[in-house]
C-alpha cells in the first residue's frame, strides 16, 4: 500500500433541526396553548485514532464528510431527535491542523483517542417557551443553528522511539531488517525507499522498541529538495536518532563527513532542537573493509566530526555489532521513560 501522510479534508457538522410552532387541540380542551417543540441538536464531526489504520490514503478519495443536522420539533412539545454524529477514523499519530487559520486543533497520539473538529449547531426553540400572561399565542419558533464547518489538513507523523538518518544507500533499511522483523525494500541504488518503514526491535520479553527508517535526505531537505520535509517532520516524534553513515563509500569523491554535516545543517534548518536530542553515530558497511582497516577508517571519521556522542562500527549486512546498539538504546530509552514519568 502506498505510504500517504498528508491529506486535506472538509468536514461539516450537521445544523440543528426548526423549533415548531404549534397549539395543543384535544377534545373538550378548546384553549390548550403552544406546546411546540424543540429541534433537534446537529451531529458533530469527531476524529478517531484507530491503531489498525497505517495510511491517510483513503482521504484521498474522499474529501468531504458531513454530519447528520438534528430533526425538526413536533406539537406536544416534543423535541426532534438529534443528528447522528460523523466517526471519522484516521492514524494514530494524525496531527490536525485548520487550514484558514494554518492553528493545530489536537494530535492524535493514543489508540481511541477522539478529537472534536466541528460542532453540531443547537436545535432552534419551539413556541411554547414564548408564551406570557399578554402573548397566549406565539407564533414565534426559532430556527435551528448551522453547524460548524471547516477544512482541515491531517499529517501522519510517525510514533517511532528511534529514527533512522542517513543520505540515501547508507544501509538504513538493511539495518532496520537486521534489528527487527519488519522486511523493507533493500537495493544497492539510492532512494530505495520512498516511504518510512516501522519495525519493532525485541530486545528481550516485554522490552522493546519501535524503530523507523526515515526516507534517505538530501541537501536542501528542509527547503523542499528530494523528499524534503514530508519525511523530516518524521524524526519529530523519535526520542534517539542514530545517523547512519558508509564508511566504506563505492565512490572515493564521496566523504562521508561531508554527508554529516549535510544532514545536520538540514536538521537544523528545520528544526534546531532535534540537534539537541541524542544522536548516535553508526559506521556502516564495516565488512566492506578488511579487518585491520576498520578501526584507523573510523577513528579517522569521528576525528574530523569531533564527535563526542557514542559511535559505533557495524556491519548490517552480516549484523555484526547491532546486537549492541540495540541494547544501549534501549538503556536510553528506559532512563527518558523514567525521566519523563518523574516529570510528570
Amino acid at each position: 500500500m502506498k505510504f500517504v501522510d498528508e491529506a486535506e479534508i472538509r468536514v461539516a457538522a450537521g445544523a440543528g433541526g426548526n423549533g415548531c410552532v404549534s397549539f395543543r387541540r384535544e377534545k373538550f380542551i378548546p384553549l390548550g396553548g403552544p406546546d411546540g417543540g424543540d429541534g433537534g441538536k446537529g451531529g458533530s464531526v469527531w476524529l478517531v485514532a484507530d491503531e489498525g489504520i497505517n495510511t491517510l490514503i483513503d482521504f484521498r478519495h474522499q474529501r468531504s464528510f458531513n454530519a447528520r443536522r438534528g430533526e425538526n420539533g413536533m406539537g406536544r412539545q416534543k423535541t426532534g431527535a438529534h443528528g447522528d454524529d460523523e466517526i471519522i477514523r484516521v492514524p494514530v499519530g494524525t496531527v490536525i491542523i485548520n487550514v484558514d487559520t494554518d492553528e493545530e486543533i489536537g494530535d492524535l497520539t493514543r489508540n481511541g483517542q477522539r478529537l472534536l473538529v466541528a460542532t453540531g449547531g443547537f436545535g432552534g426553540k419551539g413556541n411554547i417557551h414564548f408564551k406570557s400572561s399578554t402573548n397566549r399565542s406565539p407564533q414565534r419558533a426559532i430556527p435551528g443553528e448551522p453547524g460548524e464547518e471547516r477544512t482541515i489538513r491531517m499529517e501522519l507523523k510517525l510514533l517511532a522511539d528511534v529514527g533512522l538518518l542517513g543520505f540515501p544507500n547508507a544501509g538504513k533499511s538493511t539495518f532496520i531488517r537486521a534489528v527487527s522483523a519488519a522486511k523493507p525494500r533493500v537495493a544497492d541504488y539510492p532512494f530505495t525507499t520512498l516511504h518510512p518503514n516501522l519495525g519493532v526491535v525485541r530486545v528481550e520479553r516485554d522490552r522493546s522498541f519501535v524503530v523507523a527508517d526515515i526516507p534517505g535526505l538530501i541537501e536542501g531537505a528542509s527547503e523542499g529538495a528530494g523528499l524534503g520535509i514530508q519525511f523530516l517532520k518524521h524524526v519529530m516524534r523519535t526520542r534517539l536518532l542514530l545517523h547512519l553513515v558508509d564508511m566504506a563509500p563505492a565512490d572515493e569523491a564521496v566523504d562521508p563527513v561531508a554527508q554529516v554535516k549535510a544532514i545536520e545543517k538540514e536538521l537544523k534548518q528545520f528544526e534546531p532542537e532535534l540537534l539537541q536530542r541524542p544522536r548516535w553515530l553508526v559506521l556502516n558497511k564495516a565488512d566492506l573493509l578488511p579487518p585491520e582497516e576498520r578501526e584507523k577508517q573510523a577513528l579517522a571519521i569521528v576525528k574530523r566530526l569531533r564527535w563526542k556522542a557514542p559511535w559505533f562500527v557495524v556491519s548490517a549486512a552480516t549484523g555484526e555489532g547491532t546486537r549492541d546498539i540495540c541494547l544501549r538504546a534501549m538503556a536510553l530509552l528506559d532512563e527518558l521513560r523514567l525521566a519523563s514519568a518523574g516529570d510528570a
